[in-house]
This record gives C-alpha cells, structure tokens and sequence, in this order.
C-alpha cells in the first residue's frame, strides 16, 4: 500500500469512526532523537561517522591476528571504548531532557467532549475532530477551529509570542453560524464538516469551508487557534481539532534535530584519511623492502634459522610485514586524540558554565553550554541571525520624554545646568498623589508633575489627548486594579503615562469614554473614531466634554501631522521639530499630538458627509479618506512623545563590538517591518549615513525580482570604485567574497514575508544571498519559523560559512536547529528556546564574551592543541620507519613495547591537556577590546590543511634526526670502558629519552600562559617517565615476567653513561633551536595582529589592565519612527459598534472611592490582510 500525499482535508465533528478512516495523526509530539531500543544503533552510525572512529576499529581486529601483530590488542580496544562510551552518555543525556520536555508537554490536560460530556484527557489522547473546552491563560493543544466562546459574537483573544514572538494580543471570532453554540447539547448535536488544505507550515494563512445544514461557510486564519497561543481574557472557548501533534502549524515550523559537527571535525575526518593513505604508502614501502630484503640478504639466513614452507615466499612474507607495520605505525593517528578531544570540549563547556561575567543575577541565570561538541566552532561564526522581541529588546515600551507647548520634559539637572545621566540609583517622580498610578511606572523629571498640579492647560489638555485619542481597552477585575489591553505595546505606554499624571483611562462604552481627571470622574461622548491606518499614519477621536464642546484629537507621524496644522502653530511646530530630532536621535519612537476646536453646526454637516460615505456600495474606502483628510486641517499642536522601546542592556556595544569582529548580524523577526526597522536604527544596524536602504515588499515573484535586481545593480554601479576613481559597473563580482570586502558604501536590506517567500524560491535565493551579503545589514520581517530556517540554510549551503541562530522563543527552535550554533535567550516566552540550543544565557550582551572571549580560546585551544598532537605523534612514529632500514623491514619495533603503550597515555597526555585546557594567547580584557583578534577563526587559519602539512612535516624532521643522531654517534663511539654501542636496546632508550624531551621542551615553547597547572604537568611527566623507566627495565620485574620486560638494565646501564645524555643533548638542541628561531624571525619580522596585542599585554603586564567599556552608542538619526507605524488598521469601527463588549460586575460611583461603570474590553482589532508597504 502506496501512502500518497494529503491533497485535502475532511474532518467531521463527533464522528471519530469518519476521522479514523484518515489516519490522521494525533496529539503526540516527539522532538528528541533516540528511544530505548533505536540509542544503541543510531547512536553508533552518528559516532562512526567519524572516519577515526571506523579506523580504529580495523586497527582492533587487525591486532587480534597473532602472525601480523606485535602490540596487544587492549591498546587500542580500551580507549575506543571509552571514547564511544563517553559520547553515547553525553547523547543520552541530552535526548533524555528532550524525552523529559516532551512528555512534560504530552501529559498537559485538556477537556474533551467524549460521548456528550466534558472528560479530561491527556494531550496525547487528542484526535482530530474532537471538540475541546480551553479555558482562560490556557494553551491551545492543537489547531482548532474555534466554534464558540464565552465572548460577544464568538470573540476570543490569543497571545502569539511562542508563534510570531508578539506579546500583544491577537482577536479571533468564531463563525456567525457556530458562535451560539455555548450549550453542551448543542454541541453534542453539532456534525459539521470541515473541508481544508492539508498541513503546512504557513502560520498566516488557512483555507476551509465549514459545511453544515446544507449550508457551505468560508474559512480562513481568523477562526483557527494555533498550538502554542495562550488563550487570554477570554473565559472559555470550544474548538474542533483540524490538525494535531506533528501536523500543527507550531510543528511543522519546528524541524528536524540535526546531529551537528564542528568544522574542525569535519577537517579531522579529511585529514584520517591523508594520514590512513600516507599510512598505506609508508606499510607498501616497507613491505616491498622487506620482500626485496628477503630475497637478496634474507635466504641466506635459512641455514641456521629454518623457516615452514608457507614462511619462506618473500611475497608472502611481504604481505604479513605490511600488515605488521600498518599496526605498529598506526600511532600517527592515536585514540588517545579524541578521547583528549573530548576531555578539552568538556572542560571547555565548565568554563562557560562557571563564567561569572555571564551570569544573571536578576533572574539567577547562569550560561550554559548544553552541549560541549561546538565549542571551537563559536571560534568561526561569520553569520549570526537574531530574532527581536525578546533577544534584542524586552519588549517592553517606556515613556521616555515629551515636548509640550515648546518645553521639554524628561531629562534632569543639576544645579549647575547640566545634564545629569539618568541611572538605576536616579531617584524617580512620586506620584503618591495619584491613588490609580500604575507602580511600575518610572519618570524622572519632577518639573512635568508640577506643571500638571498647578493646572497648566496645555499640559492637561496634552495628557487629556492621550487618555482620549487611542484604542485601549481596560479591564478592572477589583477596585482600582487597572490592566490595559493594547493593540501595541507603545500604545499601551502613551496611556499608561497619561494614568500616572492624573488622567486615568477608566471606562468605556461604544458611547463614552471615561476618565478621572485629577481626582474627579469626567465622562466624554464618543462621537467618531477616525482610524489608522498605513496611508494616514496617524489617528483621530471626535469627542464632546460634559460641557458641551466638541473637540478633535489627533496623533500620529509628525511629518503627516505638520502638514496639517494652523499658522498660529508655525513657531511651536519649529521648536518641537528639533525636539523630535533630538529624541530620535537617542533612538526613541516619536509621535506628534494635535487637537482642534469644532462648532456643533460643522461637526453635524460633517457626520451627515460621514453617513453618506460610510454607506456607499463603491469608492467607500476613497470618500472616508476625503472626509478624514478635510476635517483634519487646522489642528493646533500640543506637543511630541518618545517612546523607548527598551532594548535588553548592552544590545548596540555587543551588536558594535560583533560587526567589528567581522560578524554579520542578520534580524529574522515576526514583527512588523516599521518595528523591527525602529530596533534597527536603535541598534545602530540601520543608521542614516547609510547610502541606501533597500525595502523588498513585492507579491509576486517578478516585483520580488525586479526590486532584488535593480538594488543589487545599484549597488555594483554605485560601490565598485577603480583604482582611477571611476565608477565600474558589472556584475562580474557579484559572487566575487573579494568583491563583497571592496564595496565601499553602506547598505541595508529590509525584506518582509510575503517578499521573502518568493525570494526563497530556486531561481531568486542566488540573488538574495548575493545582495544580502552586499550589505551591511539585513533585517527580515514578518517571517514564519520555518522561513527562519530557511534563510539560515541558504547561507549554509552557499557561502560555507558557520552560523549561529540566537533566539528567545517557540518560533525560533526552527532556527536554533538548522544553524551551525543554536543559543537560546532564558527569556519571557518560555523554555523551547533554550531546550532546542546549544548554549543559553539570559541577556544578548552575552553572545560578545560567548564568542570573543570563550569561542576564540577554545578554538585557539583546539588548534594548538591539534597541530601539537599531530607533531607529537609523527615524531614518536616515524621513528619506526627510519628504523625498518636497518632491521630488514621485519616490522620490529624502536622502543620497548611499554614505551609504545604508555607514551600518548602518561608521559605526554597531561601536558597537552593542559595546554588545550588553560592557555591563552591574550587575556578576556584584550580579546573584547580588540575584536579583530576573532577574524583569523573566521578564516581557518590556525588548523587547516596547511598547517596540517607544516606540523607533520616537522613531526617527520624530528623522528629523522631524533633517530639518526644517536645511531650515527653511536656507530663511531665507545663506552668509557671501550666497548661499544651496539646493542638496540641502548638506542632504544636513548631514542626514546630524547623524544620524551624534545616534545616537552617543545609544548613549553608552545605554550604562551603558563599555570601551575601546566608546570605540574610538564615537570611532572618528565619525572614520571623516568620513574616508570627504571622500574619497568629493573631486576626486580624481570625476575616476575621475564616475557613482559625484556629490558632488564638496560636504563641503568646506558644513562649512567655521560656521552648518552651528550647525544641526549645535542639531539634535543638540534631538533628544538631551529624551530625556535624561525618563530622568532617571524614575530619579529612579520608579526600577525595576535602578536602586536600580545607584546602590548606583556608591556602592561605590571599594571592590572583596565576593561576599557564601549562607550554606549547613540544613533544620530534625524529619521522619526513614530508608534503608528507598528500598527496594523486599527479597530474604532469594532469599538463604536459594541460588539466587542459585555457588563462588567465592577460599578464604581463618580467620587474619589467609586467611578462609573467598567468593562472588559477586547485587546486587539480582527487582523487585516494588508502589510507596511512604504517607509516615510
């Protein structure tokens, strides 16, 4: 049986025989790898995908042939092991916190018809086409089909941030046909059948028809509750599950947990493989010497040494020492490599865990690293890509400042004039004289309280305006417990200010608004709302106070409201002007307020106009817009607001001090183009000295193409400068990286979703990439989760560059998944983020000493650590190969085979750990002062193939002089008793003597910050070798297992002797001084960037070296983002229509105890279709 593509899909209410016949999926969801019986054989393919690993394992049983092997096979079988044992419990470890989150999420509860009454299930238990109750700050466990609630008209309101990161709250309402079915027996009777695409990933869109009573009703993503949306300010909702578990839109945005390799792994797998061949050639070589040996010189030895029949065939013989030397030289690649690999990555991971200075003690957040694979790979991150709300900002709006009547207000004094630095330790305003002041509200400048107690008018009537012009809905669930609900956080914040000087938002009703002005209720007639929308960029209120005046209230961009304002405003509008200029040069969200006077004979002609327009069957949308434009003429300026959207501490010093470090920042946000373009220039990614900022907002795929190409053209006719100053265009270098380094002017690319989307596709992405990486910065808005991904795996794909995804929420796992690097923000969207990363802490500020400080030490590490391991083992090995000339090619071993067992185990492992572990080339301090110090990870140029071929080719050096020095001695040279050197198991120790040194005097070298750690290590080992060296050749074993220690005396007698430690000395001289100079010739002659910031910290040395803080960055930016520009349309008509509200059981009286009547109200309007499509 063939399982075919889901073209559509059929679910019936209350039917789960109907459903079955589908096999649709249920509510299970799985995110982790492994289950009890599939560790053991996946994990193992995973690890053996290390060539290493699968080599090592030829090598075992290789060694387990008695007539080839000359080394115990437990030499290599016990490492291995060890190594696979380590890895697969670190995995399982990981997998089971995955296990641990998934079943934590499977085993929520939820309610479900089940047979005509309510029952609880398990998540798990959910199937497509039940009818679920969802209950207030409950999470939706699947995408359902909202059917009824406990609202007007079928209205609920749902929190998104786990989807799109938005914390304001989103409508949806129910089908007019199902809104009324509230009654358990009507739902019991409902059998509905819905008729819809098949899953997808798309979060913005759904299609269906609702076919019920013979009656067909259209469906779209107003009536769907997504997993992962928090029901909010709504009591009770019923739901129709369409899709469950793996095929909800959270999960197919999710993607796949991908099993990441480090750069440097995938180098080493290469690099196995040279060696494995280079292994081959050396075992050929030796063999066909030895099969040569055998028949020139070997027969002779046939006399007295006979051999069987099947020995004595030199070809055969040949074959066997191949094999032999493929053992005993496998030492060029030892286990011990990865098992100390994985000891330095572990260690590594404890630093980051144990760094104070990314600790959080606000929310008591340590750093994290979750895995201890990646560590040298946040050495080479070139891409990061950042999610906004919540990673780069808090979210979170903040009256700032304000300009009233030409004063402003908002920074403070001292006595000398001068501008005081509002800090945490800044004393804030009491508003103890407001009983209904919200406390967490936070101003500074007293002199705005005081204009407001002594009655100025201009300021009352400015915060009279922000109480007044706006589409807040309040809710007070006890007396003088306000929570305002607000289409957008920086609306919210206008309201919120205007509570806290005396105008508190109260109550209102399709009619009325009402406020307690000052200690006394004022109710005002709401007589027109005059909405935003994306051409206005701006919004007005009609109102009509207890006195009978009519007045219009005003506020939106300033360049829209100047335009419309009276002469007598020219002046204030001047100074304000350079007000707004001044606040947006501090990055804050301007918006200008305006208000005007109206006769009641003007205002009725006016709403009859209104009328006519509001019902006119064509040229509605054209006439209102007249109507709007000609009552707002004349207005008188009041003033300007700045709003902060409050960045998380140090975002513009990180994102400044990162893009000096050659790292390009790119923001993938769910938030509107305007907002995520305001945090732009906030962070100083956008700025205004920018020579272009390309917004992409085509539909279809040819704008989309039209917009990429002409900006990409732009910028190669525009940047490509010659050597003769003339301007060059062509496109020749538009895949050129070089050609990405000489583009001389700045640029940024802003793309939203829809654009995005077909910009992804094949024939568009290679335009894209190469225009993105043009610019300097790219800021995407309005992306899916998965559209996320999908950006991140374009530049994976094509520019091999590492990437690092940084996100705080649900619709970042995508992201953090597909990227090189996932680290995950401990923020205020939940744990998703942090359980899909590698790496998680509590602010970005973090991400600058994650990647400066311990991502480029622990490459730094790594590197050194493998070039010195590669020489180390070359050296030791090949000494073997050299010897093969003078013992026949008999694949007889140098050294003592304990020698052989012990080396890369005791007397070397240490001293390597602890320079992989410990040293530095500069200290923390200098390595963020000095971002450039991160390129050289960036370009690979401390491990490459390279340095691969420098670190061998002195390996191989080393054991050719380490063996030939004291055999060329040794030949001409006499005991001081006459006799001479010529036993091999005097060469052998003298050989292995030096070595031992040699690589100790040259990890000494190597090592640029000495612990006592690493003098432990080094002196320690030296001493130990010599212990075990003595012992193991001494009487005393020798009497015990005279087979297992062949070298009885051997030590004693041939170091007592003083031309030993002479060929000893001249042979370490001779192998450690060349290297020695060529170093000091190039950090002399051609010192790198590293070497000027090393010579510095050692010229400072004596003094304690001071961080040097990155002054924090202002944006001078003329450019004013005022709030409604983050908007969507706006939703006056649905207030002055009251179908959104119902009684509240508060009353309160109009004295300074009670006030007039309050209500719940609904949080955000029904979302239009329409996007930002221009920039002002």
């Amino acid at each position: 049986m063939f399982v075919t593509a889901e073209k559509e899909r059929r679910v019936k209410a209350n039917a789960p025989e109907y459903n079955g016949k589908f096999s649709y999926a249920d509510n299970h969801i799985k995110t982790s790898k492994y289950n009890v019986f599939t560790f053991l054989p996946v994990n193992l393919f995973e690890q053996f995908q290390r060539v290493a690993n699968a080599y090592f394992v030829v090598l075992l049983i290789l060694q387990l042939i008695p007539e080839i092997s000359s080394l115990s096979w437990f030499t290599t079988i016990v490492p291995l092991v060890l190594v696979l044992v380590i890895t697969a419990v670190k995995d399982a470890t990981d997998d089971y916190f995955r296990h641990r989150s998934d079943q934590q999420v499977n085993n929520r509860q939820s309610q479900v018809f089940v047979r005509g009454s309510l029952q609880n299930e398990k998540w798990m238990n959910v199937r497509v086409g039940d009818i679920i109750k969802l209950e207030n700050n409950q999470f939706v466990a699947a995408d359902v089909l909202l059917l009824c609630s406990s609202e007007p008209h079928g209205l609920c309101y749902v929190e998104t941030a786990e989807l799109d990161g938005e914390t304001n709250l989103k409508v949806r309402h129910a089908v007019s046909v199902t809104s009324d079915l509230g009654d358990v027996s009507k739902l019991m009777d409902f059998d509905g059948e819905v008729i819809c695409e098949p899953p997808n990933n798309k979060l913005d869109k759904f299609t269906g028809t609702l076919h019920w009573k013979d009656n067909k009703y259209s469906l779209d993503n107003e009536q769907m509750l997504l997993r992962g949306c928090v029901l909010r300010n709504t009591d009770w909702c019923f739901g129709m599950v369409i899709f469950a578990g793996l095929q909800t839109k959270l999960m197919q945005n999710c993607g796949k947990t991908q099993f990441k390799r480090t750069s440097i792994d995938k180098l080493m797998n290469t690099l196995v493989l040279w060696i494995f061949a280079f292994l081959i050639c050396m075992g050929v070589f030796l063999a066909i010497g030895n099969t040569l040996w055998e028949i020139w010189i070997g027969r002779n030895f046939e006399v007295f040494l006979p051999r069987d029949e099947f020995q004595g065939s030199p070809v055969f013989s040949g074959f066997l020492t191949f094999w032999s030397y493929i053992i005993i030289l496998n030492t060029v690649v030892p286990i011990s490599l990865y098992v100390s690999v994985e000891v330095l990555r572990l260690g590594h991971s404890f630093f980051i865990n144990w760094d104070q200075k990314m600790y959080h003690d606000q929310t008591d957040t340590p750093a994290e690293a979750r895995t201890t694979t990646l560590n040298e790979e946040l050495g080479q991150v070139e891409f990061i890509f950042s999610d906004k709300t919540g990673t780069l900002t808090q979210n979170i709006m903040v009256f700032s400042k304000c300009s009233i009547n030409g004063q402003t207000y908002g920074d403070i004094y001292d006595e000398f004039d001068q501008r005081v630095e509002i800090t945490e330790k800044t004393a804030c305003v009491d508003f103890s004289f407001n009983p209904l002041c919200d406390r967490g509200f936070k101003f500074y400048d007293s002199s705005l309280v005081e204009a407001v107690k002594r009655d100025d008018p201009a300021v009352q009537e400015f915060f009279r305006l922000l109480a007044l012009c706006h589409t807040v809905m309040p809710e007070e669930k006890s007396e003088g417990n306000l929570v305002y609900q607000a289409q957008s956080p920086d609306e919210g914040a206008l309201v919120t200010a205007a509570r806290n000087f005396g105008f508190i938002f109260r109550a209102r009703t399709p009619e009325t608004v009402t406020l307690w002005e000052m200690g006394r209720a004022v109710t005002y007639q709401l007589l027109a709302i005059l909405d935003f929308n994306n051409v206005r960029k701006r919004m007005s209120v009609i109102v009509k106070n207890p006195q009978g005046h009519i007045k219009l209230y005003c506020k939106g961009a300033d360049t829209i409201i100047f335009d419309r304002l009276e002469r007598s405003s020219q002046d204030l509008m001047y100074a304000t002007s350079e007000h707004l200029s001044e606040f947006a040069g501090e990055g804050l969200r301007t918006l200008a307020l305006a208000c005007k006077d109206m006769d009641e004979e003007y205002y009725e002609d006016w709403m009859k106009k209104l009328h006519c327009a509001s019902t006119a069957i064509e040229t509605r949308d054209e006439q209102l817009t007249v109507l709007y434009e000609e009552i707002e003429q004349g207005m008188k300026l009041l003033g300007a607001t700045a709003i902060e959207d409050k960045l998380q501490d140090g975002v513009p010093e990180t994102i400044a001090c990162l893009n000096l470090a050659n790292i390009k920042i790119w923001v993938l946000t769910g938030d509107k183009l305007e907002t995520a373009m305001s945090i732009g220039y906030s962070c100083n990614m956008l700025r205004d000295d920018m020579n272009e900022v390309f917004v992409v907002s085509g539909h279809t795929l040819l704008e989309v193409q039209e917009q990429l190409r002409s900006s990409k053209e732009q910028i190669l006719g525009l940047s490509w400068v010659s050597r003769a100053g003339d301007v060059e265009k062509t496109d020749t270098f538009a895949d050129d990286s070089v050609f990405e380094e000489a583009v001389i002017a700045e640029y940024a690319l802003v793309i939203n979703g829809h654009s995005l989307a077909h910009a992804l596709e094949p024939q568009l992405e290679h335009i894209l990439l190469d225009l993105a990486c043009l610019c300097k910065t790219v800021i995407c808005c309005r992306v899916t989760p998965m559209q996320k991904a999908q950006v991140v795996e374009l530049v994976k794909r094509h520019k091999r560059a590492v990437t690092l995804a940084v996100g705080d929420g649900a619709n970042d796992v995508s992201m953090i998944k597909t990227a090189h690097i996932g680290v995950g923000i401990s923020g205020q969207e939940g744990m998703q983020a942090v359980l899909a990363s590698d790496y998680s802490f509590a602010q970005f500020q973090y991400l600058q000493r994650l990647l400066l400080v311990h991502g480029r030490w622990s490459y730094f590490r790594m590197c050194n650590f493998l070039s010195y391991f590669f020489y180390k083992n070359f050296a030791f090995t090949l000494v073997h190969f050299w010897y093969g000339f003078f013992c026949g090619f008999s694949a007889q071993t140098v050294y003592d085979q304990w020698f052989i067992s012990l080396f890369n185990i005791v007397y070397t492992s240490l001293p390597v750990l602890a320079m992989g572990l410990f040293d530095q080339d500069v200290n923390d301090q200098n390595s963020l002062r000095y971002p450039s110090l991160y390129k050289p990870g960036q370009q690979n140029l401390l491990f490459n193939k390279r340095q691969f071929f420098l670190c061998t080719l002195q390996g191989m050096t080393t054991s050719f002089l380490i063996f030939f020095i004291p055999y060329g001695v040794f030949s001409g040279m006499v005991k001081e008793d006459g006799t001479n050197y010529s036993d091999q198991q005097t060469l052998a120790v003298t050989i292995a003597t030096t070595l031992v040194i040699v690589v100790s005097v040259q990890i000494g070298l190597d090592t640029h910050y000495w612990t006592a750690v690493n003098h432990l290590f080094v002196g320690g080992s030296l001493a130990v070798y010599f212990v075990v060296l003595f012992a193991m050749q001494s009487d005393g074993l020798f009497a015990i297992l005279q087979s297992n220690f062949p070298f009885v005396g051997a030590a004693r007698n041939s170091l007592s002797e003083k031309s030993v430690w002479l060929v000893i000395l001249l042979t370490t001289v001779v192998c450690v001084v060349p290297g020695l100079v060529i170093s000091f010739l190039r950090v002399d002659l051609l010192p790198t960037f590293t070497d000027k910031v090393r010579h510095l910290q050692q010229c400072r040395k004596k003094q304690r070296p001071q961080e040097q803080n990155l002054r924090r960055l202002r944006r001078m930016s003329s450019r004013r983002s005022a709030y409604a520009f983050s908007h969507q349309e706006g939703y006056g008509e649905l207030i002055t229509s009251g179908k959104n509200m119902k009684t509240s059981t508060v009353s309160s009286a109009c004295s300074p105890e009670r006030t007039a009547n309050s209500s719940i109200w609904i949080e955000n309007v029904l979302k239009r279709k329409n996007e930002v499509a221009c920039i002002s």
